[in-house]
């Protein structure tokens, strides 16, 4: 709620949330707080849904970069993975990609 309290703040407008089904999301007081602001609008995804879940492609995308590597340690890992991640982030093509291979409906 945090995180979703400073988004407000920074972003006009309705809000989407896709969320899966955790404990996390469907407590009182997450309750409570999403009746307190009308901008949000949750959707909610199934049990395991990986197909709908447009985060799931960013993932598979980023594992890509790791496959057949042994990373030495933690350091190792985040370099193998900077290069990608920076790729990603900094392609709006690449992230759509993502949202367009989920079996959602996009507009």
């Amino acid at each position: 709620m945090a995180f979703l309290k400073y988004f407000l703040k920074h972003i006009r407008g309705p809000v989407v949330l896709l969320w899966d089904g955790g404990r996390q999301h469907r407590s009182q007081v997450v309750k409570k707080f999403l009746g307190q602001n009308p901008r949000l609008h949750v959707h909610r995804f199934p049990a395991y849904a990986p197909e709908l879940n447009p985060d799931e492609f960013v993932w598979n995308n980023l594992k890509r970069a790791v496959a057949n590597s042994v990373p030495q340690d933690l350091t190792h890992l985040r370099r193998l993975l900077q290069r990608p991640f920076q790729r990603l982030k900094g392609s709006q093509k690449l992230l759509r990609s993502c949202l367009k291979a989920s079996e959602l409906s996009w507009p």
